[in-house]
């Protein structure tokens, strides 16, 4: 695929196996072409809005699905979860939190800030394939969004 073309899901996670554990399981399930990895709070910011928007740079960027770790270094999940939904022009973008965390306070504070969904992962890959199969299915092909 072009590297012009958009990309459909932004992967935010800072755990190098869950990572490919994710990867894998998405391509497994034939859930996307285009999937960005950023390692970090900060990255996944910057690589929507962009470091500076008045710099003609890779701003404004829309993936269809966001997939958020909780627990992240520089920006935490919660934040970028924060910023995303409070935003005009990235409000509507369905933001699935995959975490290991199962603490009410963290489950409790995503759904103040706007979360769509909220999945602690599995440890079993064919749990965790199975949920990242019916979470494409349904974000990606049954959700209707609106045009952007």
């Amino acid at each position: 695929m072009p590297d012009n073309e958009p990309v459909e899901i932004l992967l935010v996670e800072d755990n190098p196996n869950d990572v490919d554990l994710a990867l894998h399981a998405l391509k497994k399930n034939k859930v996307s072409n285009r999937i960005q990895v950023v390692r970090d709070g900060e990255e996944a910011l910057d690589f929507i809005f962009g470091k500076d928007s008045s710099s003609g740079g890779p701003s404004e960027q829309r993936p269809k699905m966001v997939l958020l770790d909780l627990k992240l270094p520089k920006v935490d999940g919660l934040e970028v979860l924060r910023r995303l939904k409070g935003d005009p022009r990235t409000r509507s973008i369905p933001v699935i939190m995959l975490t290991s965390s199962g603490e009410e306070s963290d489950i409790v504070k995503s759904y103040d800030l706007g979360v769509n969904s909220y999945i602690v992962k599995p440890v079993d890959f064919q749990q965790f394939s199975e949920a990242v199969r019916q979470l494409g299915l349904y974000w990606m092909v049954m959700n209707q969004a609106p045009i952007q």
